[in-house]
This record gives C-alpha cells, structure tokens and sequence, in this order.
C-alpha cells in the first residue's frame, strides 16, 4: 500500500510503501534541506539465514555494461541491458523480457542498479583479497 504523509520539512517522508502487515518497506523521504532518500527496508530484524555473498567478482566479470541512445530523443546514456541482467542479478530487475500487458502493449523491464551494490562490494573485497595474496607471494 502507498501512503502519502508529507511534503514540507527535512526528516518527513514524501510516501511510504508498507507490506501487507502493514510495516514500512520503503519510502522517499526528505533527509536534508535539498536532499531525497529513497529507502528500502533492511533491519536485521527482518531477515533470517545471513550468509556472507561469495562468487560475486565473477557476477561482476559476466555483467555487460553498455553505452546506448535511447529511440524517443537520441539522448546517449549508459547502463544494462534489462533481461541480461536480469540472468546475472535477478533482484536488480523488474518485469519480463517481452513482456505484453493485457492488450498486446509492451511492458518494459525496469533496472534498480542500488541492488548490485552489494554484489560490487563484495566483489571489491574478493579482489583487494586476491591482491594481497599475490602480495604476499611477491
């Protein structure tokens, strides 16, 4: 469900998403005097079965980030293809490749690049590992 909850003064909340219990699962919030969060749930509280991510330097290494124009103006931008990255980080992609809705209409893909931070983090600390062992043997 969508709350609206207000427009005026840092530390308010813009919205709100709340789950079917009715908690708070993300929300835009105003956090300063010209900046914007957008929060997702994440309290430890919440999950269960924690495990530190392993394979993620070779998530990263199969990504294909690209350069593109986009057909409606021509504006150069950069990013991921929506349904290869979909085979590679699933949680960072919406919809389905090809999608149609209920009269034939595309329904197109959507990409939250935030959930691959993770994965580039750890990516980063699986290779700053590799480099100190190499390090090491030097």
């Amino acid at each position: 469900a969508l709350q609206n909850t207000s427009t005026q003064g840092a530390g308010q909340s813009f919205m709100y998403m709340a789950n079917s219990a009715g908690n708070k699962a993300g929300s835009i919030d105003h956090s300063g005097t010209t900046t914007v969060a957008y929060t997702t749930s994440s309290d430890y509280r919440l999950k269960e079965n924690v495990q530190p991510m392993v394979g993620a330097l070779a998530k990263i290494e199969a990504l294909n980030p690209v350069t593109y124009t986009w057909k409606e103006d021509g504006t150069s931008s950069q990013g991921f293809i929506a349904h290869e990255l979909q085979a590679i980080c699933p949680d960072a992609v919406s919809g389905e490749k090809d999608g149609l809705d209920k009269d034939g209409n595309p329904r197109y893909q959507a990409v939250d690049t935030s959930f691959l931070v993770a994965t580039l983090t750890a990516a980063l600390q699986e290779a700053h590992g590799l480099i100190k062992s190499l390090e090491t043997r030097i």
